[in-house]
């Protein structure tokens, strides 16, 4: 997922997921109140390539997750909140970890898609 160094561009591959896919399970994932914590995992794992990502320190704040992911075969950094943990607050421990992530993201030229439930 990562170039062999920060002056290459993420490596793409072919997806075989289908351009416009529809999920009607996020429909089901995410509930209409607004109340109940639900897993933000289940989410990405439904509209990332393949269902596949790479959590990074994923038993450090678990109130939010960072990954990386293919979106049409595209490497992409992954923030999001996690609701069913602290409801998905952003404590001092999780806005550390997004910051390296960030930082990692940038020095890798890996663009960065965020879900927020707020």
């Amino acid at each position: 997922l990562l170039p062999q160094n920060n002056r290459e561009n993420p490596p793409a591959v072919e997806s075989s997921d289908p351009v416009e896919r529809r999920s009607e399970v996020l429909l089901d994932l995410v509930p209409a109140d607004g109340n109940r914590p639900y897993d933000m995992a289940k989410v990405i794992e439904e509209i990332v390539d393949d269902g596949e990502y790479l959590e990074v320190h994923e038993r450090w704040a678990r109130n939010i997750i960072c990954a990386l992911a293919r979106l049409d075969g595209q490497v992409v950094g992954i923030i999001a909140n996690q609701p069913q943990v602290l409801a998905g607050v952003l404590d001092i421990e999780a806005s550390e970890k997004a910051a390296r992530f960030v930082q990692m993201c940038d020095a890798f030229n890996i663009p960065i898609v965020t879900f927020l439930d707020v």
